[in-house]
This record gives structure tokens, C-alpha cells and sequence, in this order.
């Protein structure tokens, strides 16, 4: 009998701001499909999953946190995020979570057959406009050098291109992490409620509102971009490698083929 791919049987799963959200979604169903979680954030976790407390902005915690975690790990859904406004937003959107990532690449804690999803947004969509200035944030070799740069790239320091930084950073790692049978992908959601979107939803709410209303619907449920998380994440999608997937109900897609006009948002 096949084995099913969805199945995280006998798998173990880090979860990467699953405190709230779409991280914490993302630890229930990875956990409902069968896999030992560990849940990492700098908040306090509820539930049963074991937690461990990092601080993505303080290179020494993710450390210790990754030496705290060992191995192995088979599905890395790493989802921490916060807003425009917010101290350290690029360090805690890309720089932290890629040292991480590096890290436990480095460390052979993800054995092949492993799978990597980042949490961006539909913010990051058109990043490949944006790409020269993405190529030379992500050549920063170190946690402290691309600090340096988004200090000397003020411009780049954003929601936004922080979250077209994680598109960007996810394509270039496709075939590096992909030689060493690790599959990277990531997750673009659009409007979903969440505690980060509730305290933002003047702006986060707002976005192709009045394309959701024609078709019936309304913002996402944390637990609707969980399960694309763990499809990611799965043997499901063995092919699928180096993408950022668009989770927004078709709304960037329609702007884009010009089968939908917004009105606003």
C-alpha cells in the first residue's frame, strides 16, 4: 500500500511563531496529521505542543533555540512576522528567520525528503521588479551584515519588502537547499484573520475587499492557510520547490490579468 503522502506520521515539525495565527493554525494541523511539534516564539505558547522561547531578533536566542530544538526536522513552517511600526520589523520578518533556516540547513538537522515554508504575504507579490536591490540585501553574508544594510537601505526596511524578501530569498534557495534534498517554498496569504491583522485592519482588511465581496467571501481563517502550509510541507508537493504561492482567493490574478477592476484596496 502507498504511503500517504499527506501524513506527517512519525515526523517532527518546528513551527517558527506558532504562538497565534497562522503559526499557531499551522502547529494545530501539522499536529492533527500526525507530527511531534515543537513551537518556537517569543510569546507564551497554549496547547500541548512543546515550546521554546526565541527572540528573532537577537541573534544569540535563535541559537540557542536551534540548540535547545536538535534534530531531526522534517517540516519548517516558519511564520513569525509583525507590521510596519514595529521595532526590528526586518530582522524579525527575514534576517532572524533566515539565520535560523541557514542554520539548521547547516547543522544537517533537516534530513532529505524535508521541506521548508516561509510565511510571506500578499504584500510580496511583484518582487521580481524589485530583484536587483533583493539580490544585493540577500548576498549579505551574515545576520549582522544584512542588518547593516537595511540600515544603509532605509527604503527597504518595510512590510513589504521585507515580505518580498522572503519570496526572493525562497527562489534563490530552491536549488542550493534542493541539491541537499530540502525543499523550500513560501506562503503569500492575503487578508487573514488574525490577531497582527485585527490590530491593522484599517490598511490589512482593506485590500481587495470589494473582490471578496463578489465572490461571497470573506477574509481567510487562520486555518485555511495552515493547510496549504502543510501541503507545502508534505510528500504531496515533492515537485513543488523555489515558489511563493499566492493564498489571496484569486484577487492578485485578477488584477493582474485585468478580469477584475478594483474599486479601491
Amino acid at each position: 500500500m502507498t504511503e500517504n503522502p499527506f501524513s506527517f506520521d512519525g515526523k517532527r515539525a518546528m513551527v517558527v511563531g506558532g504562538a497565534s495565527g497562522i503559526g499557531a493554525a499551522a502547529a494545530d494541523v501539522l499536529s492533527q496529521l500526525g507530527a511531534d511539534v515543537v513551537v518556537l516564539d517569543i510569546q507564551p505558547v497554549q496547547g500541548g505542543a512543546r515550546s521554546i522561547a526565541i527572540d528573532l531578533t537577537d541573534k544569540a536566542s535563535i541559537e540557542r533555540a536551534v540548540d535547545e530544538c536538535t534534530g531531526p526536522i522534517h517540516a519548517l513552517a516558519s511564520c513569525a512576522g509583525v507590521a510596519d511600526g514595529t521595532p526590528g520589523l526586518p530582522t524579525i520578518n527575514l534576517i532572524g528567520q533566515r539565520h535560523l533556516i541557514e542554520l539548521v540547513v547547516a547543522r544537517e538537522l533537516m534530513p532529505r525528503g524535508s521541506a521548508i515554508t516561509m510565511v510571506s504575504s500578499a504584500a510580496g507579490r511583484g518582487w521580481e521588479a524589485s530583484l536587483p536591490a533583493l539580490h544585493e540585501y540577500l548576498d549579505t553574508p551574515t545576520f549582522e551584515a544584512a542588518e547593516r544594510w537595511i540600515d544603509d537601505h532605509p527604503e527597504m526596511s518595510d512590510y513589504l519588502h521585507s515580505k518580498q524578501a522572503v519570496c526572493a530569498y525562497v527562489a534563490r534557495q530552491a536549488f542550493h537547499f534542493g541539491r541537499l534534498g530540502i525543499r523550500i517554498n513560501a506562503l503569500m496569504p492575503g487578508p487573514t484573520d488574525t490577531p497582527l491583522a485585527r490590530a491593522n485592519a484599517d490598511i490589512w482588511f482593506k485590500y481587495a475587499t470589494d473582490y471578496r465581496n463578489e465572490l461571497g467571501l470573506g477574509p481567510s481563517t487562520p486555518e485555511e492557510q495552515a493547510w496549504i502550509i502543510a501541503f507545502l510541507c508534505s510528500p504531496a508537493a515533492a515537485r513543488i520547490i523555489g515558489e511563493s504561492i499566492g493564498a489571496d482567493a484569486g484577487a492578485g490574478m485578477s488584477r493582474l490579468t485585468g478580469t477584475f477592476t478594483p474599486s479601491f484596496g
